[in-house]
């Protein structure tokens, strides 16, 4: 099971992040995120700077301290509940690049349960964890949020993830909250248990973070395989692809551009509604490598290809629903008109894809430093209804198991009770609904407030149907 989740706190004087990975898949995630973006700032496995140009380390301590010897140590924690994966990357070439206390493991793992991460495994490492989260926290000068990594398949990253995300709201309520989680793909599956895990993890996620970006490993094959043309991807292939997504989104944060979006801002403008905030995600350029010589990427082409359903990171087609909000965020030397041209003759000429009723709901940002190797880059995010599709996949996997109580007992002996499945099924099905509800809405449609929320079909007080009488008449 890939799972990992990664705190990690970036510190600036005006803004600071916090990236925390748990699991192996959330740690593996983390390290190729940390490898990508070191390149990107001109820091050497070592920490130390050896790019030409210093603006390069400008806005570098949102997510890095700057320690005598002109080195740069990522501000992270990294949980996971075996030590296998950790002691990988420590012994890797960019083991030097993390602070020893930084990672913290377990030895006996979680055993693909979530009941072990949340209630007995990941518990006996929590204060632990906490204590690293808070040193950190106490260096910044503002903290902005925190960012974690995660996969929601195994009892790691799913259990002691949604572990962290609980205690971290608790403690720092009014901080940015946003993951990257790697969902269960659709046909292939590590464990007979992952619906449950998944299930449980998502409750918490509904309830706990403010934008989650979701990935499926199905979906991340098949890009490598049909736009990159790799025959028999890797895990590191995998991972890179999430690697681009996070440095894509957190470009703003990392470097000067026309038009900036920190992930505050594009929180703000991205979730219409508090539990409605589950991204798709995708960049462009995607090609293979045999035919990058042969192609001149312009902006209509970064616009077409951002928008495809083959390059989403989930095994979703956005156009089997709608979006309510999306971000473009481009990279290199563009114009910042064309982008905007772009995108607007996009949404003209697709107005079915995009719901009416939230006007001019595409977010561009436009950042000067492209990625390395490229000349022009862009990342997208879409809060799409369609992401109802992998809900309502898991949540039919976990009917099918819970009406039989299989496996029941592996969760309530470490303290689980049965009533807290039925509360996270019974939350996704809301999900669901909510996300059909408002699919559905048109601009003209009335709607009844209801608990924070206008639900469809209601009445406001005050309103009758035909032929119902109001108190007192007769």
């Amino acid at each position: 099971m890939r799972e990992i989740i990664t705190l990690q706190i970036a510190n600036s004087k005006h803004l600071v992040w916090l990236t925390e990975t748990i699991g192996q898949c959330g740690n593996q995630i983390g390290a190729a995120f940390w490898e990508n973006i070191i390149q990107e700032h001109g820091i050497s496995p070592e920490g130390v700077f050896k790019g030409e140009n210093r603006s390069q380390i400008e806005r570098a301590n949102v997510y890095f301290t700057e320690v005598p010897g002109n080195r740069f140590v990522p501000r992270v924690v990294a949980v996971d509940l075996e030590p296998g994966v950790l002691e990988t990357i420590r012994e890797s070439k960019y083991g030097q690049l993390f602070r020893p206390e930084s990672m913290v493991n377990g030895v006996s793992g979680a055993g693909n349960n979530w009941a072990k991460g949340f209630y007995t495994e990941g518990a006996e490492l929590l204060d632990t964890v906490l204590d690293n989260i808070r040193h950190d926290v106490e260096a910044c000068d503002l903290l902005s949020g925190f960012q974690l990594c995660h996969s929601i398949g195994g009892g790691t990253g799913s259990g002691m993830g949604s572990l962290m995300l609980q205690k971290i709201r608790e403690e720092y309520p009014d901080r940015m909250m946003s993951t990257f989680t790697v969902i269960p793909s659709q046909r292939a599956s590590d464990t007979v248990v992952e619906p449950y895990n998944s299930v449980l993890s998502i409750h918490h996620l509904i309830e706990n973070s403010d934008m989650t970006f979701c990935l499926d490993n199905e979906a991340l094959t098949r890009i490598c395989e049909s736009s990159l043309k790799l025959k028999s991807p890797t895990h590191h292939d995998l991972n890179s692809l999430v690697a681009h997504v996070m440095s894509g989104v957190t470009t703003s944060l990392r470097f000067p551009g026309q038009l900036n979006a920190d992930l505050r801002k594009l929180a703000v403008n991205m979730v219409p509604f508090p539990r409605l905030h589950f991204m798709l995600s995708g960049i462009a350029p995607l090609t293979a490598e045999a035919t990058v010589s042969y192609r001149n990427v312009t902006v209509p082409d970064l616009c077409q290809q951002m928008y495809s359903a083959n390059n989403m990171m989930v095994n979703t087609d956005p156009s089997h629903g709608r979006y309510l909000t999306c971000a473009a965020m481009f990279r290199g030397r563009v114009s910042l008109k064309e982008c905007e041209d772009t995108i607007l003759n996009f949404t003209d000429k697709h107005s079915n894809l995009f719901i009416e009723w939230i006007p001019n709901s595409t977010q561009i940002a436009v950042c000067d430093v492209p990625p390395v190797g490229l000349e022009m880059a862009a990342t997208f995010i879409g809060n799409n209804t369609a992401i109802q599709e992998a809900f309502y996949r898991i949540g039919e996997q976990f009917s099918k198991i819970f009406r039989r109580k299989a496996f029941i007992h592996w969760f309530t002996d470490e303290g689980m009770d049965e009533m807290e499945f039925t509360e996270a099924e019974s939350n996704i099905n809301d999900l669901i609904n909510e996300y059909k509800q408002y699919q559905e809405a048109t601009a003209n449609e009335d709607l009844a407030y209801e608990g924070g929320d206008y639900a469809e079909g209601d009445y406001a007080e005050g309103d009758y149907a035909e032929g119902e009488l109001a108190e007192g008449e007769y």
